[in-house]
């Protein structure tokens, strides 16, 4: 079946599934730093403890991503992303039972790392791209990232109500209940499996020969590592933000009301990227996003933290937060074309999960060592700056295939 046979409910029913999928697996995940307090309380864990699971859960995810999107795009995505839901509420029950920092870690580390790389971005972003024409991709992918962060502004809401009424445990309950949620949209994501890749803008290379081009051309490489200051960034604001906040003495509920409204400016920013990834360079509007967070972090972390400044910073950073993956999944695609594309951007997310692993874990260790996040957000800033600027002359033209290469000049 091609693309344009699909009927308009069955091309609804995969975007929405793919959309409740993304929204439900980031918004739990990213809602997680609101334990913090009662979990090192509870479990008798440090700072340094928690932030370690959270960064063994970025660097999983970014280890499996890369082989998880290479069996998906072999044998199909939809029983990728059903297991992928199983092991997420395998990784909730764990954390919520959780005698020790061992525990918590495999729970929350390694279970939930296993399982974003079936159900978040980078299988979701396939699905998507494979479902809609090439001249709507950009924007049909910034519409279901859009959509995927609404879960942010559901799970930190209910987590934080559910932590002040009845225990951190309960939130991971009512976490549970979002996991079931899951399961169908999954399924309805997966009808994309039966839809053949068009392959007139796709090369007839192997997994390996993709690979190996990819890894020798320079603006995937750029972007790639300009991507690791991505997820530095951004699990550093959601791992620590909440912390931060007691420690400058404001209302423990202000995390969870920073983290809602990043979720909601988010679903505008993704689908205005998403738009604009379909009429401007996309490499240009990547390096714009990691330059004006970094100078937005910058501005927040300088000046004393109040109500008022916390939530205009959480309105920015949320208006450019998932707006990355349009633009990332768009110029694999357009380097590489769809057959593998979800191993290519597993390949690059790697890179951005390298960055989240510092920047949870490395957080922690800035804070556990030095009594204060001054020197992580200063780090922050200097790489995002340089990232942004090595964006912004990133190689956008495609590779030449090794065929093409072959057939000798035309006089």
């Amino acid at each position: 079946m091609k693309a344009t046979e699909l009927s308009s409910s069955q091309r609804w029913s995969i975007l929405i599934g793919a959309s409740v999928l993304l929204s439900l697996a980031m918004g739990m995940r990213q809602s997680f730093g609101l334990l913090q307090p009662s979990v090192i309380r509870d479990v008798g864990i440090t700072s340094a403890d928690f932030s370690l699971a959270t960064a063994l859960q970025n660097i999983i995810w970014g280890l499996t991503q890369p082989f998880v999107g290479l069996f998906a795009d072999r044998y199909g995505s939809r029983w990728v992303m059903v297991g992928g839901v199983v092991i997420y509420a395998l990784g909730l029950v764990l954390m919520m039972v959780a005698p020790s920092a061992l525990v918590f870690t495999l729970g929350c580390g390694v279970c939930v790392g296993v399982a974003l790389s079936c159900t978040a971005s980078s299988l979701t972003m396939t699905v998507t791209s494979r479902t809609v024409s090439p001249a709507k991709r950009s924007m049909a992918m910034g519409a279901v990232s859009a959509a995927g962060s609404f879960g942010l502004v559901i799970a930190s809401p209910l987590a934080q109500a559910l932590i002040f009424t009845s225990g951190w445990q309960m939130a991971l309950v009512g976490f549970l209940g979002l996991a079931a949620v899951m399961l169908p949209s999954a399924f309805s994501a997966g009808a994309a499996d039966k839809i053949d890749i068009d392959r007139s803008d796709d090369s007839q290379q192997s997994a390996g020969q993709v690979i190996q081009s990819a890894l020798g051309h320079s603006g995937f490489m750029v972007m790639a590592i300009a991507f690791f200051v991505c997820g530095l960034q951004l699990v550093f604001i959601t791992t620590h933000l909440p912390n931060y906040l007691a420690i400058c003495g404001l209302d423990p509920s202000l995390g969870a009301t920073a983290l809602a409204v990043i979720g909601l400016f988010n679903m505008f920013g993704s689908y205005a990227f998403g738009w604009l990834g379909g009429k401007f360079p996309k490499q240009y509007l990547l390096g714009g996003i990691y330059i004006v967070r970094s100078l937005t972090v910058a501005a927040y972390f300088y000046f004393p933290a109040s109500a008022t400044s916390t939530l205009v910073f959480a309105a920015i950073m949320g208006s450019l937060w998932l707006g990355v993956i349009p633009l990332v999944n768009g110029l694999v695609a357009q380097l590489f074309g769809l057959r593998f594309m979800a191993t290519l951007t597993g390949i690059a997310f790697f890179s951005h999960q390298v960055g989240s692993f510092i920047g949870a874990w490395g957080g922690g260790v800035i804070y556990d060592h030095l009594g204060s996040y001054d020197r992580a957000w200063q780090a922050a800033v200097l790489v995002g700056l340089i990232a942004g600027c090595a964006q912004l002359l990133m190689n956008v033209r495609p590779p030449r295939r090794r065929d093409e290469m072959a057939l000798p000049a035309v006089a």
